[in-house]
């Protein structure tokens, strides 16, 4: 009884470290939005991800994300995570690198004052060294629509897409989220946002979470990010996001 519920926590452990690496596109949120780095620019990101629930800790320590406008309205992504995990149980901490993130942004409707601007974010998670402590081996491949409107210097954004998940007894799943964030001032930013998903794999149950977090403009570059979040339903779990941005 007490080896079901340890694999059953570690299954669904294993499940939420998995959406946070790979849906972490909208830092410091899960939930993305439309809208790509402007033409000719960059965005830089040294971050990392954690997730805590029943003596196991895993993450990203840390990750790095690389956005560029490419051409107006299209932004090319990049992100290379080392990852980690932690269980107290073992009294061990396993350190690797799997999976290599490449994305293209591309906002195809603009936002005026009575409609929101839309655009999607493809994502593909690259087996790019062979580690099956972080991966199957097998390419994942996510197909989003976002969605922004903003009154102001309140902001809101969501939607969701389709995860194309192959590998034994992997199911693929549904993503969607929401969030909405409010400029406190010029240096401070805050939010919070609501996410769910669906089952990733047979004997894992959907779950839904939430994150509060937000930006510290520290000068006109560089940029601190966070957020903190628990599950809503099917879990107990704590996540946290901390990262710095720097923008050229």
């Amino acid at each position: 009884m007490i080896f079901c519920k340890i694999k059953y926590l570690t299954s669904v452990c294993t499940l939420i470290f998995i959406l946070v690496q790979q849906n972490y596109a909208g830092p410091p949120f899960i939930t993305d939005d439309p809208e790509p780095v402007e033409y000719r620019h960059w965005e830089y990101y040294i971050s990392t991800i954690d997730m805590f629930q029943q003596g196991a800790w895993e993450g990203t320590s840390p990750h790095i994300e690389t956005n560029y406008g490419l051409v107006p309205n299209v932004q090319v992504h990049l992100l290379l995570p080392l990852n980690y995990v932690y269980t107290k149980q073992n009294d061990n901490i396993d350190i690797g690198y799997s999976y290599t993130e490449f994305g293209i942004k591309y906002r195809f409707i603009q936002e005026t004052e009575q409609s929101p601007q839309i655009g999607t974010f493809p994502l593909i998670e690259i087996p790019t060294l062979k580690n099956y402590e972080f991966g199957n081996g097998k390419p994942k491949i996510y197909i989003p629509i976002w969605l922004q409107k903003t009154w102001g210097k309140l902001t809101t954004y969501g939607g969701g897409g389709y995860w194309i998940n192959p590998g034994t007894n992997n199911k693929n799943w549904v993503y969607t989220g929401w969030e909405m964030q409010y400029d406190i001032s010029k240096v401070i930013t805050l939010g919070e946002e609501l996410y769910y998903n669906s089952s990733d794999a047979v004997g894992n149950k959907a779950i839904a979470a939430f994150n509060i977090g937000g930006v510290i403009n520290a000068t006109k570059n560089f940029h601190i990010i966070f957020s903190v979040g628990h599950c809503i339903i099917n879990g107990s779990f704590i996540t946290s996001y901390a990262g710095l941005l720097w923008t050229i």
